[in-house]
């Protein structure tokens, strides 16, 4: 119970910090410590139950950019004030270090292996934020054409 609370800590708290630096309005803070801390929680619940480290970094990508969606149209503010720092916890920053710390002192398989695991990661947040966009982009224009049909409708029982 204690790690998840540590989990949650500090990936809520390096996310608000991101947002901190990339100034934010400070209004958005919480929401944006939120967007991260779901898509660690997401991702390190994956990473417990056994999946890889690109499948948990999907999971927790969609997550922050369903959290960062909510936000955005609670708060009245673009989506990309919760994305960017939520993203912060997920970036396999670690792993790439690793991956040129091998490659300069000659482990180039274990350089390779690094290399390819953080292109993985990159790809599978990149691919959470990109599906999630595009779900968006569909429930938002089937509830406009909706809205359009209401009113046609609205329309022709007017007339009669």
């Amino acid at each position: 119970m204690i790690n998840l609370l540590v989990q949650f800590s500090f990936s809520f708290l390096a996310s608000s910090a991101y947002a901190i630096i990339t100034n934010v309005p400070r209004r958005s803070l919480v929401a944006c410590g939120l967007s991260g801390a779901s898509g660690w929680m997401f991702y390190w619940f994956s990473i417990q139950l056994g999946a890889n480290a690109a499948l948990g970094s999907l999971l927790g990508a969609l997550s922050v950019a369903a959290v960062s969606f909510f936000c955005s149209r609670k708060l009245k503010l673009p989506v990309t004030i919760f994305n960017i720092p939520g993203m912060v916890p997920l970036v396999p920053g670690g792993l790439a270090y690793q991956a040129v710390r091998n490659l300069v002192i000659g482990n180039y398989e274990t350089a390779i292996y690094s290399s390819v695991q953080a292109i993985m990661i990159a790809g599978a947040i990149a691919l959470g934020l990109v599906l999630s966009e595009v779900l968006n982009h569909n429930i938002r224009n089937f509830r406009e054409k909706r809205e359009i049909v209401g009113l046609i409708r609205n329309k022709k029982e007017k007339k009669r």
